[in-house]
């Protein structure tokens, strides 16, 4: 067989282990692999189609990023093209990915990548592409798997930067706010706050009272504790708020979520009067080696993508089901997003250990 591999969407440690465990995997099998770069560039002519070896993937499975790229902005049912008066506009090159995917003969293509990745890439199953998905994501918020590589590692840069921040917040006195990711999906937050002992935790999936949080705060001001840590994911909203996006978006590009940690800082300043800082760990949580456990789920997962090709189990994603890893439909796994249930018990663990959640 002569089969292709993708990366998209943003990148996430684990992605150059999961290309690793395809291509020995395939290479075991006698067949052929392609790299596509940047998403799905390689086949519209914005990026190279390229062979990959047992040479091209020696010695990666440590390494962060994708040997292959990749981009967010890789959408081939919406590619952006400049007219010539410089308006950018989208349009439908769909049947063009497909065209690509004939002319160099394959027999299948295996797509790692998050919900946004993933369902472009269902579409293009649905229109005769024959595919197999890899659940990419740091935010953990794909549904069918119980949890995606990449996130075990954020979580743990995310949670090195909290206790790292516990020393300088108790010095000085002060309160510092974390902004980490997670659009829809409180995830990280959830287990970095707990893992570093944060004093409030702002989830998407709960929306906060800013009064609630300061009440945290004086609180442990009263108590003798003069320091407090609050972790918020970029996704956290106030009672009745909405999202808060960074300023000064290009045009043409999607909002980018950012800035609540600010917002909150600033509001625990005029409340209470101690000193808030915010800090914005962003794109740190995606780079970086993965984890041990990111390695070996990244490699089984690779290795369990190759064994559903073989097996024909098209416009399916592989997943864990622990202990085992399965395929589940793309439809099933693309149902809405994965949030943190409110009787989790991480929900409840917080709330026992006397966390305040802003609620």
């Amino acid at each position: 067989m002569r089969i292709a591999i993708s990366t998209g969407g943003g990148d996430a440690p684990g992605l150059n282990a999961v290309i690793r465990a395809v291509v020995l995997s395939a290479l075991q099998r006698g067949w052929e692999v392609l790299g596509i770069q940047r998403g799905f560039g390689g086949l519209l002519g914005d990026a190279q189609v390229v062979p990959v070896t047992r040479e091209t993937v020696r010695g990666i499975t440590h390494l962060g990023g994708t040997i292959l790229g990749t981009t967010n902005r890789g959408n081939p049912f919406a590619w952006p093209v400049t007219r010539p008066d410089g308006v950018v506009e989208e349009v439908d090159r769909s049947d063009e990915v497909l065209d690509g995917f004939r002319q160099l003969t394959l027999d299948a293509m295996i797509v790692v990548g998050g919900d946004g990745t993933l369902q472009i890439g269902k579409r293009l199953g649905e229109k005769g592409l024959p595919l197999v998905g890899v659940p990419k994501t740091i935010d953990n918020d794909v549904r069918g798997t119980v949890i995606t590589f990449g996130f075990d590692t954020a979580v743990n840069t995310a949670t090195d930067a909290i206790d790292k921040l516990h020393s300088t917040a108790e010095s000085h006195q002060r309160v510092f706010v974390v902004e980490v990711m997670g659009r829809h999906a409180g995830w990280i937050a959830l287990n970095s706050g707990l893992a570093g002992t944060a004093d409030v935790i702002l989830l998407p999936e709960i929306p906060f009272d800013i009064e609630r949080v300061c009440d945290k705060i004086r609180q442990r001001e009263a108590d003798g504790r003069r320091f407090s840590i609050v972790v918020a994911a970029e996704g956290a909203t106030p009672v009745g708020g909405e999202l808060v996006f960074q300023q000064g978006t290009a045009p043409g590009r999607v909002a980018r979520l950012g800035g609540i940690g600010e917002r909150v800082a600033d509001q625990i300043e005029a409340r209470t009067g101690k000193e808030t800082r915010s800090v914005v760990l962003g794109h740190l949580q995606r780079g970086g080696s993965p984890t041990t456990f990111d390695r070996l789920l990244a490699l089984r997962f690779g290795a369990a993508a190759v064994r559903a090709v073989e097996a024909g189990q098209f416009g399916q994603m592989v997943a864990l089901d622990p202990p085992h890893i399965v395929t589940v439909p793309l439809e099933e796994a693309l149902h809405g997003h994965s949030g943190v249930p409110l009787d989790h018990d991480s929900i409840q663990t917080a709330r026992d250990l006397g966390i305040s959640l802003g609620d």
